[in-house]
């Protein structure tokens, strides 16, 4: 227990540098970003100026299509290769054959691998036309500049709150502290012996019970069993004891001795219902005019 407010405090501190340094971080992380997310064409134009030329980076970047591609006049030479081989084949197939049938094998093989030479140019063509890698080069602009901008922003502002949280939470932890020690001492200067203090009842349910002790309800029942066994014998009141008899029987069923005195006091009666009521009421009117009819 002793250590309890040093080990809180020494966790609040060591959160609390924690949550700073994360606020750095994601600051410094969104700061970056910005920079770059201003310009971005030209951060990665300069940067690959060594080893791609910058035709072909601006024509990726920006996807002109009034600007012809930097590979479209390799490409046109391959195609027009290709043309003329295929025809050449087709006229050595056409006018050879009948003259060196043993050839024919040659020529075929010669002509699938001019037509899968032409299928593999289309889909080279394909792959280095810039609609489908700018359109990936601007979603990954989208997702990085406004969104990841946006959760840097947010990381940032959620350290910020930890870190007051954390410093609220070491600025007050002291005195609370002492407010809690100050309410421990209070419970130490009240009677162990009291039943109802609550210091007590906090001992006693760490304590394994004990045999030899009686409780406070066993010793009152105790007591009250006693306390029937040997009625006082003196009467407070004088009023008449049927008629304490009458309303005994009337809210307890059995006839109570011992409750002749609260009533001769003349003692307020107890809270019952207004049918309660007028049926004691019209039990005690039909005493009195009982009482009339026979005089003592």
């Amino acid at each position: 227990a002793p250590h309890s407010p040093c080990r809180m405090l020494c966790c609040g501190l060591l959160m609390l540098v924690l949550s700073w340094a994360s606020m750095a971080v994601d600051t410094a992380a969104a700061v970056g970003t910005s920079d770059f997310c201003v310009a971005p064409d030209k951060f990665i134009m300069n940067q690959t100026d060594d080893e791609i030329s910058a035709e072909v980076v601006h024509y990726y970047l920006y996807c002109d299509q009034s600007l012809s591609s930097p590979f479209q006049q390799a490409l046109t030479v391959f195609q027009r290769s290709l043309t003329t081989m295929q025809i050449q084949i087709q006229g050595l197939i056409q006018y050879a054959l009948p003259l060196f049938p043993t050839a024919e094998k040659d020529l075929l093989g010669v002509q699938q691998l001019l037509n899968s030479s032409e299928t593999s140019l289309h889909q080279l063509t394909a792959l280095l036309d810039c609609r489908g890698l700018h359109k990936d080069y601007l979603d990954g602009l989208i997702g990085i500049c406004y969104d990841g901008v946006e959760g840097l922003l947010y990381l940032g502002l959620f350290s910020l709150l930890a870190a007051a949280a954390f410093s609220t939470v070491i600025c007050a932890a002291p005195r609370a502290w002492k407010q809690l020690a100050g309410r421990d001492r209070d419970y130490d200067d009240m009677d162990e012996e009291d039943p109802f203090n609550p210091q007590a009842r906090r001992i006693a349910a760490h304590r394994p019970p004990r045999g030899q002790l009686r409780s406070f309800c066993s010793y009152s029942s105790s007591l009250g069993s006693q306390s029937s066994l040997h009625p006082p014998a003196q009467t407070v009141s004088n009023a008449p004891v049927s008629e304490y008899m009458n309303q005994a029987v009337l809210f307890g069923g059995n006839p109570r001795y011992e409750n002749v005195p609260l009533i001769g006091r003349g003692s307020p009666p107890p809270t019952y219902s207004p049918s309660m009521r007028a049926t004691y009421l019209a039990v005690t009117d039909e005493h009195v005019r009982h009482r009339g009819d026979f005089p003592a």
